[in-house]
């Protein structure tokens, strides 16, 4: 059928009126009256019926009518929908993101994002920095957030978002709560540590490395940075903790913390992507676009 002949039809038995139908379509009468004419050869059947000096809708074009009307609706929901995906505000985002990020920096973003884009979906995956890696290589994320320094992988490029302090907390009734040590006296403590492919253990490790010093002793491994900070709480071990996990356990004075010798963690938050995405994927142009990130590159090279 002739969806043009058809449009017109539908805004003829709308107005009652060729004249107007003409106007509103910026089309001369006679080309108006040929594709009515048009329409009714193609169908075989008649449409409209002369009512004084206008004309009205025969019993099958009212019929018709309501169906001319649902194609059209339907035509203007398609319209506004490709809208959508054009500006990133329909489709799914799936974040891989390490413990960190996801509990203090992803909840704000995430709640101005739905709200200005109600139509995506938001998936959210949590792990450590090893994990989150492998699931955006694996296309199970779109993007991976991961509080790590050295990621060097010719399949990913990355954008920094911020940084990060990390603190030595212990039990609020540590002997060493609140003193500045030299880092060696860590290495006499009972630490709880994350798991393997963790990068704040490899960062933990690394540090002692570097200065000389003996690895400190994993005596509990956890999988989680909630899990650890609750384990200090109850009065046992040592540990190494983003200062934002634990500002308020410190205020309230639940846990302790320990300064130490002309060292400060500073550590950065990076966003990934992969470096070849054949996909093109607006929802998630739209995200990064929102808190300005960008732009990404290649990790340097050891």
């Amino acid at each position: 059928m002739n969806l043009h002949a058809l449009r017109i039809f539908a805004k003829v038995a709308e107005t009652k009126s060729v004249t107007q139908t003409a106007d509103a379509l910026s089309l001369t009468q006679p080309a108006v009256t040929a594709q009515l004419r048009s329409i009714e050869r193609e169908i075989g059947i008649r449409l409209f019926k002369r009512n004084g000096r206008g004309i009205a809708l025969t019993e099958m074009g009212k019929m018709l009518y309501p169906y001319a009307r649902q194609v059209f609706e339907a035509e203007k929901e398609v319209e506004y929908q490709i809208t959508l995906l054009q500006n990133g505000k329909k489709g799914r985002l799936r974040i891989g993101s390490t413990y960190v990020p996801l509990n203090f920096l992803l909840p704000d973003w995430l709640a101005a994002f739905k709200t200005s884009s109600p139509q995506t979906e938001i998936e959210l995956k949590s792990g450590n920095s090893a994990q989150v890696i492998e699931s955006l290589l694996q296309y199970e994320s779109d993007v991976a957030i991961a509080v790590i320094e050295d990621l060097h992988h010719e399949e990913i490029v990355t954008s920094h978002l911020t940084n990060l302090s990390y603190d030595f907390v212990v039990p609020a009734d540590h002997p060493l709560n609140g003193k500045t040590v030299p880092l060696e006296r860590l290495s006499l403590e009972p630490f709880l540590m994350r798991e393997e492919g963790s990068s704040t253990r490899d960062k933990l490790f690394s540090l002692f490395t570097s200065k000389g010093i003996k690895k400190p002793i994993v005596d509990l491994q956890f999988s989680g940075v909630h899990e650890a900070i609750q384990m200090i709480k109850a009065g046992y071990g040592i540990t190494l903790v983003p200062r934002d996990a634990v500002q308020g356990s410190l205020k309230r004075k639940e846990i302790g913390r320990i300064y130490i010798e002309g060292i400060e963690i500073v550590r950065p938050v990076v966003i990934c992507k992969r470096a070849n995405d054949l996909e093109e994927n607006r929802t998630v142009d739209a995200f990064l676009q929102m808190k300005g990130i960008g732009p990404f590159k290649k990790p340097a090279a050891n």
